[in-house]
């Protein structure tokens, strides 16, 4: 695979400092059942980096200490670690909101039957990928036979009450481009969606996050191989749009990956650049450090967050 970083380490990329924090996004591991085109994580069932059980422990600390508002969960496929459902219970007993970046066809994976109903009893606000409300787009960027079973498993969260009105069980879906695009207006893609899937499927769903592809790890190599990296590079920065800098992620997360070191996104965390700070920032300096007035740091890969409509974990800025 291609590396990455030092195409993007040259950059004039505006400076950044951090706010106040109010989410703990964590990787509990690249474990996936997935191998997707477009994963930025470079995640798959043969990756075996997962997080151990001290690291695990301090999440809870970390949380209460600093008094964070959200946990948000991701991977790989975060379900698959043996302590994710301990966790989820942990953070939701102390009035913690939990996100689960959840690539749904994990609902059906051996073991997880009751996955879906546990979610729903801890009230986790599921974000789910399903880059198109095509079976064919789906099949050929996350898999084959992909799309059957992430309507399977949409229809098992909908039946839960998820993305249904009044639940206050939240379903988000997240759009990705299938390739070196910037993608469309979420609002108007949002609508489309809510139509074929609701028409097709009876499926209904809270919001659409459409997210920019990041040039990094399997994509960001894919696009070496292909000749459109610098290509891709040039569309990111001409739309470039500074009013998306107030509102980037990176102002109020920080990424943490399996073994418990600190990043400023999960972007970032793939790059291994790590957060800035005297020797290698971990989890449980979070136990007393506040992270705000903090620089950021920055490069290419960065104009994917501010580009268009700007994009971040939570969709369009």
């Amino acid at each position: 695979m291609h590396a990455t970083l030092p195409l993007l380490q040259a950059t004039d990329f505006p400076p950044l400092r951090r706010r106040t924090l109010e989410t703990l996004q964590v990787n509990l591991g690249y474990r996936c059942n997935q191998s997707c085109v477009h994963c930025h994580v470079n995640a798959g069932p043969n990756r075996t980096e997962m997080m151990d059980r001290e690291t695990l422990a301090l999440i809870p600390q970390v949380l209460a200490a600093r008094r964070l508002a959200v946990l948000d969960v991701t991977g790989g496929a975060p379900e698959l670690h043996p302590g994710f459902r301990e966790l989820v219970q942990v953070a939701r007993a102390l009035g913690v909101k939990v996100i689960d970046r959840c690539n749904l066809t994990i609902l059906s994976e051996p073991g997880q039957a009751d996955l879906a109903e546990f979610l729903a009893t801890a009230g986790v606000e599921v974000v789910a990928s399903l880059p198109c409300y095509s079976a064919a787009n789906v099949d050929r960027q996350r898999g084959a036979g992909v799309f059957d079973r992430s309507i399977a498993a949409l229809h098992t969260l909908n039946a839960l009450g998820y993305g249904r009105e009044g639940s206050g069980l939240v379903l988000n879906l997240v759009y990705n481009p299938l390739g070196a695009t910037l993608p469309p207006p979420q609002a108007s893609l949002e609508a489309t969606y809510k139509r074929e899937l609701g028409e097709h499927f009876g499926i209904v769903f809270n919001q659409l996050y459409t997210l920019a592809n990041m040039p990094i790890q399997r994509f960001g190599s894919l696009l070496v191989s292909k000749g459109q990296f610098n290509a891709y590079l040039r569309l990111l920065k001409e739309n470039h749009a500074a009013g998306n800098l107030g509102n980037v992620m990176c102002r109020s997360l920080v990424s943490v990956d399996w073994r418990g070191y600190l990043y400023d996104c999960d972007f970032n965390q793939q790059l291994g650049l790590a957060l800035a700070g005297t020797g290698r920032p971990h989890l449980r300096d979070l136990l007393g450090a506040d992270l705000a007035g903090r620089p950021i740091r920055v490069a290419d890969h960065c104009y994917g967050c501010t580009a268009g409509q700007g994009s971040s974990c939570g969709g369009a800025l």
